[in-house]
C-alpha cells in the first residue's frame, strides 16, 4: 500500500523477490493545467510490473479489508499510503501490516518526517520498519537504518536517497519475520515528536529568524511548497540556501552582497547565501544571473509573504 514516488523502490524490490498479490494506492487525482487526472507513482509502477491494483477512496468502508483477505497474501507493506488504517485492515492478513517510515522513531511521527527533519536542522535521520497499529506511527520498531543529513541537502534530495535504503531495510525485515528472528521494540512514547503535513504557508520565509533556521527551512520545503519571499512587491521562490556567520548591517531580509555564492541576505544573527531564485512566470536561475538583469540589488529587502 502506497502512493508517491518514495514508495516505488519498495514496490520494485518486493516484486523482484516476493509474490506481490495486490497493490493498493490512492485514487487518481487532478493536477496541472486542465486538472486532468494523474495516477499515483505507485500505480504507474505496479501496472508496468503487471500487478493488480485497487484504489479505494477510503480505508474504512470495508472494501480494503475484504480485498486484502481475498488476495491470499500473508503480510501487508505500507509505504507513504497517507491513511491511518483501521483495525479491520490491520487484522486482514495473517502477519498484519508493516510500515516503511522515513525517520528515527519515535521522532517525527506523521506525514512529513523527512521535511521536518531538514527544517529543524537535524544532523541525521533514517528509516524505520515498524509493525503498524491503530495509532499514528506508534507501533513497535523492527529495525532501523541511520543516515546523516548533508548540510546542503534539500528534503526532496534526501527522500530520493532514503527511498532505496527503505527498500533494502524492508527486505531484511521481511526475511527476519519469515525466519522468526524479528524482535519488535516498543517505542518510548514520551520522546515522540510530530511531523504534520506541510501547508503552503510553511514556505513563507521570515528572515527575522536565525540564519540556520532560515537556510534549513528553504531546504526543507524544497520541492514543495517551495520557499517564498516578497521582493519589490512580487513573490519569488528561493533555492539552495546556506547559513553564514557574517551578519552585516540593515534589517532582516536586506540583501548584503551578490557574488558567485548567490545573494547574501541578512538574518537575525548572520546571513543566508541563496544560490538560486525564480521570479513569477520565469524559469529558475542562479541568483547571480537574476541580479545581472537588475531584478535584485544590494539594499533590496526580502519580506515574509502572507500565504493562505
Amino acid at each position: 500500500m502506497g502512493s508517491p514516488e518514495f514508495a516505488v523502490p519498495c514496490l520494485r524490490a518486493l516484486a523482484g523477490t516476493h509474490d506481490v498479490a495486490l497493490v493498493v494506492s490512492q485514487p487518481d487525482k487532478p493536477a496541472g493545467r486542465g486538472s486532468q487526472l494523474h495516477a499515483p507513482a505507485v500505480k504507474v509502477a505496479a501496472l508496468e510490473l503487471g500487478l493488480s491494483v485497487i484504489q479505494p477512496k477510503s480505508a474504512r468502508t470495508g472494501e480494503l479489508a475484504e480485498a486484502l483477505k481475498a488476495s491470499g497474501a500473508e503480510l501487508a507493506v505500507v509505504v507513504a499510503y497517507g491513511k491511518i488504517l483501521p483495525r479491520a485492515v490491520l487484522d486482514a492478513l495473517p502477519r498484519g501490516c508493516i510500515n516503511v517510515h522515513g525517520s528515527l522513531l519515535p521522532k517525527y511521527r506523521g506525514a512529513a518526517p523527512v521535511q521536518w527533519a531538514v527544517i529543524n536542522g537535524e544532523p541525521e535521520t533514517g528509516i524505520c520498519i515498524m509493525q503498524l497499529d491503530e495509532g499514528m506511527d506508534t507501533g513497535p520498531v523492527l529495525l532501523e537504518r541511520r543516515v546523516p543529513i548533508d548540510p546542503d541537502e534539500t528534503a526532496g534530495e534526501l527522500m530520493v536517497r532514503l527511498a532505496p535504503i527503505g527498500a533494502e531495510a524492508l527486505l531484511v525485515a521481511i526475511d527476519d519475520i519469515a525466519a522468526g528472528r524479528a524482535q519488535p521494540l516498543a517505542q518510548d512514547h514520551a520522546r515522540a515528536t510530530h511531523a504534520p503535513m506541510l501547508s503552503k504557508a510553511d514556505g513563507a520565509i521570515d528572515f527575522a529568524q536565525s540564519a540556520r533556521a532560515v537556510a534549513a527551512r528553504i531546504r526543507g520545503v524544497d520541492p514543495w511548497p517551495g520557499a517564498q519571499a516578497v521582493l519589490r512587491g512580487q513573490i519569488v521562490k528561493l533555492f539552495r540556501a546556506r547559513a553564514r556567520d557574517d551578519a552585516g548591517t540593515g534589517e532582516p531580509g536586506t540583501v548584503l552582497a551578490i557574488d558567485r555564492d548567490g545573494i547574501h541576505v541578512r538574518a537575525q544573527d548572520g546571513s543566508v547565501a541563496i544560490r538560486e531564485i525564480q521570479a513569477p512566470s520565469r524559469k529558475r536561475m542562479s541568483a547571480q544571473q537574476f541580479a545581472a538583469g537588475r531584478a535584485i540589488e544590494i539594499g533590496d529587502v526580502l519580506g515574509k509573504p502572507v500565504i493562505e
